[in-house]
């Protein structure tokens, strides 16, 4: 009985006349197409793109080369060197991130213990050359300055939550 029903719906093309119907149905009603370079939709405060490091309102880097992020990172993205300045305080010499590896869990956000590396929510970046795909630590300090105060209005809206 069930393989008379399949061959009946087979010949009779029930399938394609129900995803017509879908089609038709949708046809005329109210497009949610957006316009995207004119057209953004909102964002959360917790979206996760591109990375950057903070810095104090002094002026100094967040980071204390604790390495945590570069333990908890899932694909091995993240390269800390470090070495002890004069005052006896820790801090990178080298923090690197490869992108191309980089698969924006925001583990290494959350793992931070003084908020120094964070994701912004900036999602239209490009690369034109392999060598571009690491972002070194200058790099990430250059978008961590000039995304400060959108990062720290983010943080302050996700304040509840964390």
């Amino acid at each position: 009985m069930n393989f008379l029903r399949q061959l009946y719906k087979t010949f009779t093309l029930a399938e394609l006349r129900r995803g017509m119907l879908v089609t038709g149905r949708r046809l005329f009603s109210r497009k949610i197409t957006l316009m995207y370079p004119r057209e953004k939709t909102p964002k959360s405060p917790r979206f996760r793109g591109l990375h950057a490091l903070r810095r104090y309102a002094n002026g100094e880097e967040r980071c204390i080369a604790c390495k945590l992020c570069e333990a908890v990172c899932p694909a091995l993205a993240i390269t800390i060197d470090s070495e002890e300045r004069a005052d006896g305080s820790r801090r990178t010499t080298r923090y690197d991130i490869d992108l191309f590896k980089c698969v924006y869990c925001g583990f290494c956000e959350e793992a931070c213990p003084v908020d120094a590396i964070v994701m912004t929510d900036i999602h239209e970046f490009h690369m034109e050359e392999n060598a571009q795909r690491l972002i070194d630590k200058r790099g990430l300090l250059k978008v961590g300055e000039k995304y400060e105060r959108e990062i720290a209005a983010a943080r302050a809206k996700d304040a509840d939550y964390r």
